[in-house]
């Protein structure tokens, strides 16, 4: 059995987790951390992190609170030897450097996705070979209005992803005026990113790519946070096999 601690237990995420986990034969849910008191799925809500740790010593601990304390956190979790598995955005390239060298130095493996989703992992591999081919493209991604930064983990590695195949170059006209600024949308490599917030939505992703005379797009929907359930479950159970800091679910897919 992998003993998981959920941290961030109360959040809409973590609950989903909690549910996951204790519906899993191969995981056993030990401990649960939110920033308030409470009780969950039978077991207490400790406030502390780092005691949680040396309390339930678990061998994963899984990651769904805010982009300004999940950095702490997963340095925490890696300081005791415990595999943090994250899915929380909003960790910057400096911050990943610094997991990654955690997890080198105290020989525990690390794992994140921005997204769990195996049909949002199959819609960035997608993306990525359509762009060789259609190299004009825009991302529009659509989230609840709850959500904290902008744009979406998804969002920006399928940027990262397609910029890998095409070369950067301005789309649209070389005059155009943004009334407006950022009417346009975010520039990654001359692509362009635009964020949706409203209530209603959970996660969505519509990548676009226009062609003489055609139009490609290759859209994911996740309608509930139990979409997500399978990739959280399946990184719990490979993550103490991976070496280092590992960043995307389709890194761990067969």
């Amino acid at each position: 059995m992998i003993k998981v601690l959920v941290s961030g237990a109360l959040g809409r995420m973590g609950r989903t987790v909690i549910d996951a986990v204790k519906n899993d034969s191969e995981l056993e849910l030990v401990g649960a951390v939110d920033i308030f008191d409470g009780e969950v799925a039978g077991l207490k809500v400790e406030t502390d992190l780092n005691s949680a740790l040396e309390k339930f010593q678990p061998d994963v601990m899984v990651d769904f609170t805010r982009p300004d304390s999940v950095f702490k956190n997963v340095m925490t979790a890696l300081s005791k030897k415990v595999s943090p598995v994250v899915g929380t955005t909003g960790l910057t390239d400096e911050q990943k450097n610094k997991i990654s060298a955690a997890a080198d130095e105290n020989k525990t493996p690390a794992f994140i996705a921005p997204n769990f989703a195996i049909g949002a992992v199959l819609m960035m591999l997608l993306s990525q070979k359509v762009a060789k081919y259609m190299p004009d493209v825009e991302i529009i991604e659509l989230h609840h209005d709850k959500k904290l930064d902008a744009p979406s983990g998804t969002a920006e590695l399928t940027a990262k992803m397609i910029a890998e195949v095409r070369e950067k170059h301005f789309q649209g006209n070389p005059d155009e005026v943004e009334k407006i600024p950022h009417a346009r949308g975010a520039d990654y490599e001359g692509m362009k990113i635009h964020s949706v917030r409203l209530p209603g939505y959970v996660a969505h992703q519509e990548v676009i790519f226009g062609g003489l005379g055609q139009t490609l797009t290759i859209r994911h929907d996740s309608m509930g946070r139990d979409s997500f359930m399978p990739g959280v479950l399946l990184a719990c159970k490979k993550v103490r096999g991976l070496k280092g800091l590992t960043i995307g679910l389709d890194k761990i897919l067969d």
